[in-house]
C-alpha cells in the first residue's frame, strides 16, 4: 500500500536510502516506490522533474545537513571544539560506518558529471572548513589543507573499507586515531 506523506521534505529521506541502497542508476521508479513506500502520483507530484529531481533534493538534504553540523561549526566555533565536533557529527551521521556517503558515491559512479557542482561543493567547502579550523589552531595555511585532505580522504576511505568487510568498527577506529591526530 502506498504510504501517505504530507510534505515533499518527508519524502527526501526516503529517496536518499532509495539512492544509498541502488546508487541514481539502478534505483528505478519501480524501486524507488518500492523503498519509500509512495505511489508514482505522489514521487512526480512531489518532484515533477522525476529521478533527477529527486536526487537533486537528496543531495541539497545532505548539504544543508552539513552545512549545519559540520562546515558552519568548524568556521565559527573554537578550533579545537569545531573540530570535535566534526567527528562526532560525522560518526553520527554515518551511523557509526553502517551508511554509505551518498555524494561520495555519485562521485564514483556515472551519474558524477550529472551532478559535480554539488559533488565538489561538499568536498570543497569540508576540505576548506576543516582547513580554517586547522590554521586557526596554529597550521601553516598548505599544512592546514593537506591535513583537511587527508582527514576527508581518511573519513571516506573508511566508510568504503567498513563497508567493503562488513565491519563497521573500522570506521569508528578511523574516527578515534583522527581525534587523536587532530587533538
Amino acid at each position: 500500500m502506498a504510504r501517505t506523506l504530507l510534505e515533499r521534505a518527508d519524502a527526501i529521506p526516503l529517496l536518499g536510502e532509495a539512492f544509498r541502497t541502488w546508487g541514481f542508476e539502478g534505483a528505478s521508479l519501480a524501486r524507488i516506490t518500492e523503498k519509500t513506500g509512495l505511489g508514482k502520483g505522489s514521487l512526480y507530484n512531489f518532484f515533477p522533474g522525476g529521478k533527477e529531481e529527486m536526487a537533486e533534493a537528496v543531495l541539497a538534504e545532505i548539504d544543508g545537513w552539513f552545512e549545519t553540523h559540520v562546515f558552519t561549526p568548524l568556521a565559527t566555533a573554537e578550533p579545537k571544539a569545531g573540530i570535535t565536533g566534526m567527528l562526532a557529527a560525522t560518526g553520527d551521521y554515518f551511523r557509526s560506518g553502517n551508511r554509505i556517503c551518498l555524494v561520495g558515491a555519485f562521485a564514483l559512479d556515472e551519474t558524477r558529471s550529472r551532478f559535480a557542482i554539488a559533488i565538489n561543493s561538499y568536498f570543497s567547502r569540508w576540505i576548506n572548513a576543516l582547513a580554517g579550523a586547522l590554521e586557526r589552531r596554529g597550521h601553516a595555511r598548505p599544512e592546514a589543507t593537506a591535513l583537511a585532505e587527508d582527514v576527508v580522504l581518511a573519513i571516506q576511505g573508511a566508510l568504503v573499507l567498513a563497508r567493503a568487510t562488513d565491519d563497521p568498527a573500522l570506521f569508528q577506529r578511523t574516527l578515534a586515531r583522527l581525534a587523536q591526530r587532530l587533538g
